[in-house]
């Protein structure tokens, strides 16, 4: 994997397809890496460039500098540089998971190189963290050592695909991939270190103040949300599309890991949405 230096530190980064192509940079959540999207990337990558970066967020190898601001608004502005360290311009970004909550802090913080934004099942407004994960965010983020043992609970595929893991994000469920994800935290203090800075850092006042700033933000929107989501509720979709003025499409048969459950329907979405250059100036000319 390429990997790229930042002030926050080593972030490092699938990139696939040809530079000179459009480029979506695609964005996960908690406890997850850029593998969320491996499946997504080969038929995305056919006529863009697809970025995927490993972010700082529990699952990722390369643990930030041990001051690195990694609040919501430190980590949006983490994806600015990233983006702008790869001097990427029109980008379309998607989020899923707490990667939308951070997708929506980048385009109304940092929306300079942002040229579409797509939000798949993500934290929005008062749901940021969602109910189901605060007692995690507290008891992890707070509790000394509390963490370090919840981390070495995590294991085993009943217990990796139960609603004490990731059993509620995905139907399609990938165990081996699960407890890669864990890994890190089960096994390095310095990726404990960044996570509970993450975890203590996420506040609704994040997303409700982005919230009152997506209408700025004029560019194209997509929202394509689950039918079988139960931390992201519809009404936030809608609520969402009304800000940002966007279409949205549900994804069947699937929950907030769209990328793993419908890989293929997503990836049609996504190229229908942001269509290589050539593509657009053969509509244009047709």
């Amino acid at each position: 994997m390429p990997e790229i230096e930042l002030q926050q530190g080593t972030i490092r980064y699938r990139d696939e397809g040809e530079h000179t192509a459009p480029a979506f940079v695609l964005i996960h959540g908690l406890l997850v890496d850029g593998r969320l999207w491996d499946d997504v990337i080969p038929q995305l990558a056919r006529t863009h460039r697809v970025i995927a970066p490993d972010l700082p967020l529990g699952s990722h190898r390369a643990p930030m500098r041990a001051d690195a601001d990694l609040s919501p608004h430190g980590l949006a502005k983490l994806i600015a540089d990233f983006i702008a360290a790869l001097d990427l311009d029109d980008v379309t970004l998607v989020g899923n998971d707490t990667g939308g909550a951070l997708c929506q802090l980048v385009v109304t913080r940092h929306p300079e190189r942002i040229g579409r934004l797509v939000l798949t099942p993500c934290d929005a407004f008062e749901n940021f963290p969602p109910k189901m994960i605060r007692p995690l965010q507290y008891i992890g983020g707070y509790v000394p050592g509390a963490l370090a043992v919840i981390a070495q609970t995590i294991r085993g595929k009943a217990i990796l695909t139960s609603p004490m893991a990731f059993g509620p994000l995905a139907l399609n469920h990938r165990p081996d991939l699960y407890a890669s994800w864990v890994e890190p935290i089960q096994s390095d203090a310095k990726i404990r270190r960044d996570l509970k800075k993450v975890l203590r850092g996420i506040r609704p006042r994040y997303t409700l103040e982005a919230a009152e700033k997506l209408g700025a933000f004029g560019k194209p929107a997509l929202i394509a949300w689950a039918d079988h989501d139960v931390f992201f509720p519809d009404a936030h979709a809608e609520r969402l599309a009304k800000l940002l003025h966007a279409r949205t499409e549900t994804v069947a048969d699937s929950a907030t890991f769209i990328p793993l459950d419908q890989p293929q329907r997503l990836a049609e979405l996504l190229a229908a949405f942001a269509p290589a250059r050539g593509a657009a100036s053969a509509a244009s000319t047709g």
